[in-house]
């Protein structure tokens, strides 16, 4: 069986309650849940939480919830591998067959079903060990700089000072969507960004990091208009 794994703890700081704040008018949560649904690569879509609130909005959004997340991968210290692993485990011990997983961020607005469904198939092509989504730096990289204490700047890479921009190479990020994987990648917690991955490609448009609540302003301003 597929399933897609939502993490969504409920100890946020720096945005309270952030998995399940209203983004333009819908628990933030909800849209990756639905877009999990909507894709019908899964045979279940399951929130990994510690939150009874979490795990209420979650189940009405057509998420299940059958575990709750122990306190030990919890906090701020955890890894998402920790979580995927737990919850594999969870499924061996309850004999769920799984044999492919979605990692999918609870504050992910701008996915879409359609890059869950060529995230599986690049997997199952590519026979890779992960899929993820990604997109271009929308500068070349290869020209940033450091500011000291003195308020001098140092280039990192002063070779590339002269090189044109269409000389240099495209460079691409994680876009903090989605990761596709084996369920032995996940168990054995192999390192997602290596030459056994693959990523879906995604418009810059459509990608938006949320950590701060700055960061939230701008991502509820892009979805009104692209969405």
């Amino acid at each position: 069986m597929n399933i897609a794994i939502i993490p969504a703890r409920g100890g946020s700081k720096r945005i309270p309650k952030k998995n399940i704040k209203l983004f333009n008018g819908k628990p933030i949560i909800a849209y990756s849940i639905e877009a999990a649904l909507i894709s019908e690569c899964f045979d279940t879509v399951i929130v990994s939480t510690d939150d009874n609130e979490i795990a209420e909005i979650a189940t009405k959004y057509g998420a299940q919830v059958p575990f709750m997340r122990p306190d030990e991968i919890s906090d701020d210290h955890a890894t998402t591998l920790d979580v995927m692993k737990h919850a594999i485990d969870w499924c061996d011990k309850n004999h769920w067959q799984v044999k492919k997983l979605c990692c999918i961020y609870a504050t992910a607005p701008f996915i879409l079903p359609e890059d869950i469904r060529q995230g599986l198939s690049i997997l199952d092509q590519e026979q890779a060990s992960y899929v993820f989504s990604a997109t271009s730096f929308a500068f070349p990289i290869q020209r940033a700089f450091s500011i000291d204490k003195k308020n001098n700047i140092n280039m990192f890479l002063p070779e590339n000072l002269n090189v044109r921009s269409q000389d240099l190479p495209t460079i691409y990020h994680d876009a903090g969507q989605f990761y596709w994987g084996t369920a032995h990648s996940f168990q054995t917690k192999q390192p997602v960004f290596s030459a056994h991955s693959k990523i879906v490609r995604l418009p810059r448009k459509r990608v938006q990091d949320i950590d701060t609540l700055e960061d939230w302003e701008i991502a509820e301003a892009l979805f009104k208009v692209i969405g």
